[in-house]
């Protein structure tokens, strides 16, 4: 479990919130309940993609991206530029560990600038605070 000020810490900026298990778990809570977890889930695929090793790993993980978020009518298509879809639909039979590069980070700007500051302002966001909060007082103050 989180301290308070690490759950505080989360407002910090969106790296530190997806950089943390619970502020990532937390944050995909939100997302799915805003109907918008697949851009998170699209981000975590290319972190994890970015770290592939073997080149047939790269070629079937960068197919199953490009099938789960990219192409139209995916089941969990993202929201990107129709320059950066066509970019990467060019480039899918030769993937590269860049490849999706500029998807991400569209996909993290969205966050960053749209998603993160609503998860912040959010009700579920303040009542983990204010839990936190509450739990630490308990630890130091024995008589509450």
């Amino acid at each position: 479990r989180s301290d308070a000020g690490e759950t505080m810490a989360w407002s910090e900026s969106v790296d530190t919130l997806l950089a943390n298990k619970d502020g990532l778990a937390a944050f995909r809570t939100f997302l799915k309940s805003e109907f918008s977890e697949e851009n998170v889930e699209f981000w975590l695929a290319c972190e994890d993609f970015k770290k592939t090793k073997s080149s047939t790993k790269i070629t079937s993980k960068a197919q199953k991206i490009y099938s789960d978020f990219i192409e139209a009518d995916a089941p969990k298509e993202i929201n990107i530029d129709f320059h950066t879809k066509t970019h990467i639909s060019q480039n899918i039979s030769e993937p590269t560990l860049s490849c999706f590069d500029d998807a991400q980070r569209s996909i993290y700007s969205l966050m960053a600038k749209d998603s993160f500051p609503r998860f912040l302002r959010s009700e579920m966001y303040k009542e983990l605070v204010k839990k936190q909060e509450h739990g630490n007082q308990k630890r130091w103050l024995p008589f509450l």
